[in-house]
Formats: structure tokens, C-alpha cells, sequence
């Protein structure tokens, strides 16, 4: 028989949470598929009415990539090896925010801080993208602690 030490409950811990995770993910990608085709029927729906408004239009439109964008989000989480990029997050917000912008633009206030929100969300892409994904060995702290170890 197996010795039970403390090791081994927190493998079997972190797997069973793991497992958890990905069924409940299975099962939020199996419900936003189906969203995502309601939406689908409901572009045809809004195409064959005439005198439909074009906001309404564009406001499913921004729905559906917004459903697109979380089903792509979770098939990179299992393609990553359970990992989800950041950059998807930052996606996901400028659409939610523009979305917004389209739907509820009464208030110039409001506009305005969704368009901040939105240039806040570009400048943070723009940044994890010239940010190295690893730290550099030739860094000034390093360079320093390397040199008084040498000492």
C-alpha cells in the first residue's frame, strides 16, 4: 500500500481541480456554441426584416465576436497547455467596449470614458507586445548581483 504524504494530495488535488476546470470549460464552449448560432439565426432574422435598424444590426454583430472571441479564448486555454493569453482578454474588452459605444451613446460622458477605456486597452496591447516574453540576463540588476557574487 501507497504511503499517504502530503506530496501526493496536493498532485491529486490540483489534478482533480484541473479536471474540474476543463469540464466546466467543456461545458461554457458547448453553451456559447449554441449562443453563437442563435445569433447566427438571428442575422438572417434581421437580413429578411426590412426597416430593421442598423444599430441592432451592428450591436449582434459586436454579440457574435464577442461569443466568437470567448470559444477562441478557450480553445487556446487547452491548445496552450491550460494557459490563457492575455492578449484574448484585451480583445475581448476593446470589442465589449466598442460594443458598448455603439449601443448606449447617449451620455458623451460615457463615450468618452469608453474611449479611454478602449485607448487604455490598445496602449496595453502595444506593451505586452514589445515586452520580451523572457527577462534578459544582461539586465542591470543582474549584471550587479552577478558582479558581487563574483567578488
Amino acid at each position: 500500500m501507497k504511503k499517504w504524504n502530503w506530496d501526493n494530495a496536493r498532485q491529486y488535488f490540483s489534478k482533480t481541480l484541473q479536471w474540474f476546470l476543463n469540464s466546466c470549460l467543456i461545458i461554457l464552449a458547448v453553451i456559447l456554441s449554441i449562443l453563437l448560432i442563435k445569433e447566427i439565426v438571428k442575422f438572417f432574422e434581421i437580413l429578411l426584416i426590412s426597416g430593421t435598424d442598423y444599430k441592432v444590426f451592428l450591436a449582434n454583430i459586436l454579440l457574435f465576436f464577442l461569443y466568437f472571441e470567448f470559444i477562441t479564448m478557450i480553445v487556446k486555454y487547452f491548445k496552450e497547455d491550460y494557459h490563457f493569453p492575455l492578449r484574448y482578454f484585451i480583445y475581448i474588452g476593446i470589442t465589449a467596449m466598442v460594443r458598448l459605444i455603439i449601443v448606449e451613446h447617449d451620455h458623451p460622458k460615457d463615450t468618452l470614458i469608453y474611449s479611454i477605456v478602449i485607448l487604455i486597452l490598445i496602449i496595453s496591447y502595444f506593451i505586452i507586445n514589445i515586452t520580451p516574453l523572457d527577462r534578459p540576463k544582461t539586465s542591470l540588476i543582474f549584471r550587479k548581483h552577478t558582479q558581487s557574487n563574483n567578488s
